[in-house]
């Protein structure tokens, strides 16, 4: 199997991708299912983190601060925006669980400066749609690069049926601002039915990196460089949380130039 796609665990536990084991320097994303009442803890030295609650309800702390009912949609899939808390670098944050949740655990190198720790307001988790015809998407910006933070980026996306999404390919592995920036990236997949499957490639311009992956209801794929775009078959919905991290906290890509031209065309 490809070293880009990680199968989930059977355990409580369902990924824990770090920078060591992913083989790249700076995204860490991790994802647990808790049962109602259990808690999870989690602190990383030197590192920021961005908790998603995917699904379900929790009470979260950090620190002396603390929120209750956090979260609350039922699937990935609803039109409403997840429950998100920021966690400075360093600091240790405590979730129980309301009910049955999928929690994920986003990181990144941080320094402590992006303020303390805050519940993301859902009015700033801005909602896009990107593309048009069978390239259409939705987009809900979870941890933008306009509010603060000193390293993660933390996005979702729901592409329909028979659509596309990342697309036309697009990479960001250079650190070349403004042109483009580089960027490590997590995708989570979810399927609706969740017997469907994503097709994600990865590649580069000199091929040396080339794999075409099938992704299934919660794989994560890796892509520490290159393009990599998704295509959703017919019957099924697909549902990304993606992250991101680099040396600077800006997201500029840039397009294959083989599949730009459709973005001109009317």
């Amino acid at each position: 199997m490809s070293k880009l796609l990680i199968k989930p665990a059977a355990t409580n536990q369902i990924h824990q991708v770090t920078p060591q084991s992913a083989g790249w320097n700076y995204v860490g994303f991790a994802v647990h299912d808790l049962a109602v009442g259990e808690t999870l803890q989690c602190q990383q030295a030197g590192r920021e983190l961005c908790i998603v609650i995917l699904t379900g309800t929790a009470n979260i702390s950090v620190g002396l601060q603390s929120w209750t009912g956090v979260g609350g949609r039922g699937s990935v899939f609803v039109d409403q925006p997840p429950g998100a808390v920021y966690v400075p670098a360093g600091e240790a944050v405590s979730i129980m669980a309301l009910d049955a949740i999928e929690v994920a655990v986003c990181s990144a190198p941080g320094q402590g400066n992006s303020g303390s720790a805050r519940l993301i307001d859902v009015a700033t988790m801005s909602q896009e749609v990107r593309g048009k015809g069978t390239n259409t998407r939705y987009v809900r910006n979870i941890l933008p690069e306009t509010e603060a933070a000193d390293g993660l980026l933390v996005v979702e996306v729901i592409t329909p049926s028979g659509h596309w999404s990342s697309y036309p390919p697009h990479k960001h592995d250079r650190d070349a601002s403004p042109e483009e920036t580089l960027l490590e990236e997590t995708y989570y997949h979810r399927l609706s039915p969740v017997s469907g499957y994503a097709h994600q490639r990865v590649y580069t311009d000199d091929r040396s990196l080339d794999e075409t992956l099938s992704a299934e209801d919660r794989d994560v794929v890796l892509v520490p460089k290159g393009y990599h775009p998704v295509g959703v078959p017919h019957g099924y919905t697909g549902y990304y949380l993606n992250v991101m991290a680099g040396p600077i906290r800006e997201w500029h890509f840039y397009n294959d130039p083989a599949h730009e031209w459709m973005l001109e065309k009317k």
